[in-house]
């Protein structure tokens, strides 16, 4: 795969019994602004790297924001003539889902004020104070918009999409279906930390999973290590992707929808767990690190479909991990 997809055999041999055996194959590379890791198990020889790349193509056409002729881009751009495909339209009802389910803490019309904040393609805004970010909460709200006959229409024009909270949970989605596809029943699929897994492994058992600590300083170490029974993970944090003031003020990627603000909570890890898409616990993820610890856990026992993990600083300033009432890992 050319500039795109470095591919690596991997053979290990898993016998799920005397008349099949299956190969261990890992495919690694760039996309969407991170890296990937598939591992699949097959007994066939596939060619899976062009299909993948033509998919990465397409949803990045449709969907990114760091390409300037991509469909949102225009959209963002102000074009009304703009017809969507249905990778746009997936990812726009499944948001608009997510947004009424967490009461509109997770929202990809949040854009105007990401970009404002310094953390997504356009320039930011310089000395942001109170009535440039109420002035700017205008423009944010999914209640907002609407897709008919594969038209977006805004309530105002200055209304900025970024799917990038839900987009990589999608691709991952979209590359897992395309092995379903091809009757590949054991696989995992990872970008940037989002995974959906099914079947198991080349041991024969489900897929493990790590979920990282919190370090800031760039280290790894793991909280604690997980198996997926045909799920998927996401993952949202805070302690990576953040700016510092040079008077020390530090403000993180996650933006309140409610008050236009980009500080931080005590909450600083969310995985979100489910046997639905990948695109989905993406989206709720990110919406669990907006809400806060408290909130967070009153929504999950709400919504019992989800599992979570959460790392957190309790008032004496340590660590601290809570699982949701259904975490069976």
């Amino acid at each position: 795969m050319k500039n795109l997809l470095f591919f690596s055999v991997l053979v290990l041999f898993f016998s799920c019994s005397k008349k099949n055996t299956f190969i261990l194959k890992t495919l690694q590379g760039d996309a969407i602004g991170t890296t990937f890791s598939i591992k699949y198990l097959e007994n066939d020889t596939i060619e899976f790297e062009t299909k993948i790349d033509s998919l990465i193509k397409v949803i990045n056409k449709s969907t990114s924001t760091y390409i300037p002729t991509s469909d949102i881009s225009k959209i963002n751009d102000g074009d009304t003539t703009v017809i969507v495909d249905a990778y746009f339209a997936e990812v726009f009802h499944k948001s608009a889902k997510i947004f009424n389910e967490t009461d509109g803490d997770f929202d990809p019309t949040v854009g105007i004020l990401v970009n404002a904040w310094g953390f997504g393609p356009e320039d930011e805004i310089t000395d942001l104070d109170s009535l440039k970010i109420d002035s700017l909460l205008t423009f944010v709200g999914f209640h907002k918009v609407s897709l008919n006959n594969g038209k977006i229409k805004k309530m105002y024009p200055q209304i900025y999409f970024d799917f990038n909270a839900i987009g990589k949970g999608f691709l991952v989605d979209v590359i897992g279906r395309l092995f379903e596809q091809y009757n590949i029943e054991n696989y995992m699929v990872e970008i940037g930390g989002e995974i959906r897994a099914r079947g198991v492994n080349q041991d024969g058992v489900a897929w493990k999973i790590a979920i990282e600590n919190p370090n800031e300083d760039g280290s790894r170490s793991f909280a604690t290590v997980i198996q997926l029974h045909n799920e998927s993970i996401a993952t949202s944090g805070n302690y990576r992707k953040y700016r510092t003031t040079p008077d020390g003020k530090k403000f993180v990627h996650t933006i309140n929808t409610k008050t236009g603000y980009a500080t931080e909570s005590n909450l600083l890890s969310a995985s979100v767990i489910s046997k639905s898409d990948c695109a989905d616990v993406d989206g709720y993820a990110t919406a669990c690190m907006a809400m806060g610890l408290e909130k967070t856990k009153e929504f999950l026992k709400k919504h019992t479909e989800l599992k979570a993990f959460l790392i957190y600083i309790d008032e004496n300033d340590q660590l601290q991990t809570y699982k949701s009432e259904n975490f069976d890992n």
